[in-house]
């Protein structure tokens, strides 16, 4: 019964019109446990969180090298994986796209991947518009860089709605954002840059190994 004047209002408003008299000296001190006891709880909150920032042993496997087999892999398709929780777009593109590509570039906002942050220097060394080590093979980030959204894979060269000179590429319906088959973002949509390029090397003609750089790759060999 102690406590009856904090917990009960009607009880406190009887006390405060000429009942009994309220303990404001308690009720303060009441209050102030109360937000001492939040602050500890968001506290105790906060440690599996930061300790979540430290990778557990699934992350870490969860970030390790994938390997595709392109062996089957024909002109025009796609094969899909994961590497880090992103899904990762292998793509063997056609003569035609490969033609296509340097006539884009007056459409689209980075033609050149400038963008340092965008992709490994390697996949720019041969030609920069294929945005790949091998010109017909090219490996992409398939996540939309304006809100992580997977754009759809139209591939074809053929005037579509959403772009009647179309030369094939990748379009997010989400918000309308448009990329080449380089993964080069057009002029004019909510994307700032470019899909992103994973760091990836061969080991052979017909096996890439994601999330490895040809360099480490081969420092590794040496060793």
């Amino acid at each position: 019964m102690a406590n009856q004047g904090v917990n009960d209002p009607h009880h406190a408003a009887a006390s405060e019109s000429g009942g009994e008299p309220v303990n404001h000296g308690r009720r303060r001190f009441l209050t102030a446990t109360t937000a001492v006891v939040g602050a500890i709880g968001a506290g105790f909150v906060a440690v599996p969180f930061i300790k979540s920032w430290n990778p557990s042993e699934r992350a870490k496997l969860a970030g390790a090298p994938v390997t595709a087999d392109i062996s089957t892999l024909e002109s025009g398709q796609r094969l899909m994986l994961e590497w880090r929780g992103q899904p990762i777009w292998i793509v063997r593109r056609t003569e035609e796209v490969l033609q296509a590509l340097p006539t884009l570039d007056d459409r689209l906002r980075d033609p050149l991947s400038t963008n340092k942050d965008q992709q490994p220097e390697y996949v720019l060394e041969g030609n920069p518009e294929y945005r790949s080590i091998k010109p017909e093979i090219s490996v992409l980030v398939g996540l939309c860089t304006h809100l992580g959204c997977s754009p759809e894979m139209k591939a074809e060269i053929r005037p579509e709605p959403f772009d009647t000179d179309w030369k094939g590429g990748y379009f997010c319906p989400c918000h309308k954002s448009k990329f080449d088959m380089s993964g080069r973002v057009f002029q004019g949509v909510p994307a700032p840059i470019n899909l992103l390029v994973p760091p990836h090397h061969y080991e052979g003609d017909t096996t890439i190994i994601v999330g490895v750089d040809p360099s480490s790759s081969n420092s590794q060999g040496a060793a």
